[in-house]
């Protein structure tokens, strides 16, 4: 697999969700071997929904191309570090590999209400045999961040 592609087209989703304004600043890509099953950003200003977080559309839609909730062989690339809700729809589909950028806490940072417990503690916590591979792409995904924080109108949740 080749983690740079998918990374880059999950931060490409992510700007392309922040310009519209559907929500923070947050992509995700689902990948088995090199198919894109599934693309996906925040849409929780879009939608008025707090439920609706890039990891959690991205799931929906790849659960759906497959015609399956069993995400098996999928590998899930997300901007930022998944939150305790995020975290555990990718346990709850069977995705065995998450790859994400920037930590919960520099998005909690920023003022989202984040809670600020960790992938591999939720990993150890829940006993999920979920890969996990933090920090990749930071530089990148900080200037997403970045980015948004630079607008001059947006809104944490």
């Amino acid at each position: 697999m080749d983690d740079k592609k998918f990374m880059a087209i999950a931060i490409e989703e992510a700007y392309s969700g922040v310009r519209e304004g559907d929500g923070g600043p947050f992509g995700v890509v689902i990948a088995r071997g090199e198919e894109v099953l599934a693309r996906a950003h925040n849409t929780v200003l879009k939608e008025n929904n707090p439920v609706r977080h890039a990891e959690v559309n991205a799931i929906s839609i790849a659960a759906k191309k497959c015609g399956t909730y069993d995400l098996t062989g999928c590998v899930i690339y997300s901007t930022t570090e998944p939150c305790p809700m995020c975290f555990a729809a990718i346990h709850w589909a069977r995705i065995e590999r998450l790859v994400y950028g920037t930590d919960i806490g520099d998005v909690k940072k920023l003022g989202f209400n984040e809670l600020t417990i960790s992938a591999s503690e939720m990993r150890r916590l829940g006993g999920s045999g979920i890969d996990i591979l933090g920090g990749f792409m930071r530089d990148e995904c900080q200037k997403l961040l970045a980015y948004w924080e630079s607008l001059p109108t947006k809104e944490v949740y």
